[in-house]
């Protein structure tokens, strides 16, 4: 087995769990605090980026929100079923 299938059998469902875990959006320290890696080979939240399945923005209040694009949105549909 390759090492890229090695590693996507790996992080694929980390990453589908990060996506089902933000669902509809959390705050960005949030998501922070709860996917920070010890581990350099899964970075799960780096890998879900580029993938481009999610994105960042402030509401008024300045607080920072992560939320699924599309391509999240379609992953979450599929890990769901």
């Amino acid at each position: 087995m390759s090492k890229e299938r090695w590693m996507a059998r790996i992080i694929d469902p980390l990453v589908a769990d990060l996506v089902a875990w933000i669902g509809s959006g959390r705050p960005y320290l949030e998501v922070m605090d709860a996917w920070k890696t010890s581990c350099p080979r899964l970075p799960v939240w780096e890998e879900a980026n580029a993938r481009g399945l999610l994105a960042r923005s402030r509401d008024r209040s300045g607080t920072e929100w992560v939320h699924l694009t599309p391509a999240g949105e379609s992953l979450l549909r599929q890990e769901r079923g």
